[in-house]
């Protein structure tokens, strides 16, 4: 697995003073443009203990290796302005956790400069100072450089370099993906909230299930009707800091799994979302989980991302809908335009709201296209001719022999399919006879480009692990 470098450059370091929370920026894109330090919000949060409460679960989990801890680099949290929210996010070190807080509306009062996403300093003392605010404290917000004058610093130039590990990357998008496919499982108020969080075992690398049960929640240690996974109860260690503030806590889960499955935990509190995504299990991260597959290698991902992404305006929601009447395509094309646009970060998933929102992660674009190895190797298969369809079927030639594919159900004959059943996403055999089964398709007299485009590869794939297959 390798690793770009990513650097953030800020003009001083944030800081809180005397209840005025600078936060400096370090690059991004804007509305207006590409940007050195953007400029997004300045106001007062009207919830000011919660809110640095929540900022800094956002930074404990970017900072932390839920997976064989041990020190590491902390990465920055990236803060996207959607005009009438900020969206706070990071991953954990191990890839295995997604965290994001949402400051909405109702807890902000101020005034919108541009919009757009950039990375933001969060900084021992400014972590420190964060720890420290109370209920009745006053919190002005600045989301860029301006509000830094209100400090006494010379305006010395704070540079970081850490490595950005391709798993880290390929989490943003496997994430958004991976939520879209989750329901509401449970909503318990904030009481019984609280009770159920801090009755879970102390264990941090404790594995267990957790279904509804009237108004409640109960604990399993197997898979049951309506049971959400938990594995790993210490990846939720940042939502008991926020309990005392808690209105509500929602779990959200895929339908009915008979194995490890990832989960999602948001907490609701006044203004403002706090939301954890878990990885199915404590030792797997995001990064390898496969969803995006089906959607990019669809033959027209990339061409619909391109129209689709002229058409995003870093909008808080999404309307898929609407998208698809200005992009002049179909809702599932226009679906699959997101995943592409996913993978370079420029989509997340909101699952309170149930729509995707625009954002656009300050990573270099060129190194994020080449994110799925297991895709690249596919369409080499098919491009070589390896791929021989016959029927319902497809034989496709490697150096390891020849392997036999059902189209219709995904199955394959090589060792990543006896091993995981399809339950971690299609192997790269799978991913090119379906290529190449579409490619037939297409041209077979009297069919027509957009036949069997929006069909095939999006069958029956949840997750999967990327690896040498």
């Amino acid at each position: 697995m390798t690793n770009a470098t990513q650097a953030y450059s800020y003009a001083a370091p944030s800081m809180l003073v005397d209840g005025r929370l600078g936060l400096s920026t370090s690059g991004g894109r804007a509305l207006s443009g590409p940007a050195v330090a953007p400029r997004f919000f300045s106001g007062v949060v009207a919830q000011a203990a919660p809110a640095a409460a929540c900022l800094l679960g956002v930074a404990d989990v970017a900072l932390t290796r839920y997976h064989q801890p041990r020190p590491g680099w902390t990465r920055d949290p990236v803060v996207t302005c959607g005009g009438d929210r900020l969206r706070f996010e990071s991953f954990s070190a191990c890839g295995g956790v997604y965290a994001r807080l949402d400051l909405l509306g109702d807890a902000l009062d101020g005034e919108v400069f541009d919009r757009g996403t950039t990375n933001v300093d969060v900084n021992g003392p400014l972590r420190e100072a964060l720890a420290r605010v109370g209920a009745r404290d006053p919190l002005h917000l600045g989301v860029g450089a301006d509000e830094l004058t209100v400090t006494t610093l010379d305006g010395a130039v704070v540079e970081k370099k850490v490595p950005l590990p391709e798993r880290w990357l390929r989490g943003f998008a496997e994430v958004q993906v991976i939520a879209a496919r989750m329901d509401l499982r449970a909503e318990l108020p904030g009481m019984s909230a609280v009770r159920f969080l801090r009755s879970l075992p102390k264990r941090a690398t404790a594995d267990l299930w957790v279904a509804p049960v009237g108004r409640e929640l109960r604990v399993a240690d197997r898979p049951g009707a309506g049971a959400v996974c938990l594995s790993g109860v210490g990846r939720l260690a940042t939502l008991l800091p926020l309990l005392r503030f808690a209105r509500s806590l929602k779990v959200y889960g895929p339908a009915a799994p008979d194995g490890p499955a990832s989960s999602a935990w948001e907490l609701e509190l006044p203004g403002m979302r706090y939301t954890l995504v878990l990885s199915p299990e404590r030792w797997r991260g995001f990064s390898g989980e496969g969803a995006v597959l089906a959607d990019l290698a669809t033959d027209e991902a990339e061409a619909d991302a391109d129209v689709v992404g002229m058409l995003l305006n870093f909008e808080p929601e999404v309307e898929i809908g609407l998208l698809a009447d200005r992009a002049g395509l179909s809702s599932t094309r226009v679906r699959a335009a997101l995943t592409q646009l996913g993978t370079a970060g420029r989509v997340g998933y909101d699952l309170s709201e149930a729509a995707y929102f625009h954002r656009e992660l300050p990573y270099d674009r060129e190194h994020v296209q080449h994110l799925n190895p297991r895709l690249t190797a596919a369409r080499a298969l098919a491009e070589a001719g390896a791929v021989e369809i016959t029927g319902a079927t497809a034989r496709v030639r490697t150096d390891g022999g020849v392997r036999e594919v059902g189209l219709a159900d995904g199955s394959c004959t090589c060792p990543w399919w006896w091993d995981h059943r399809g339950s971690r996403g299609p192997c790269k055999h799978v991913l090119a006879a379906r290529i190449a089964a579409r490619a037939t398709t297409v041209s077979a007299p009297g069919n027509g480009a957009g036949n069997g485009a929006g069909n095939g590869a999006g069958n029956g794939v949840e997750t999967g692990v990327e690896g040498s297959l």
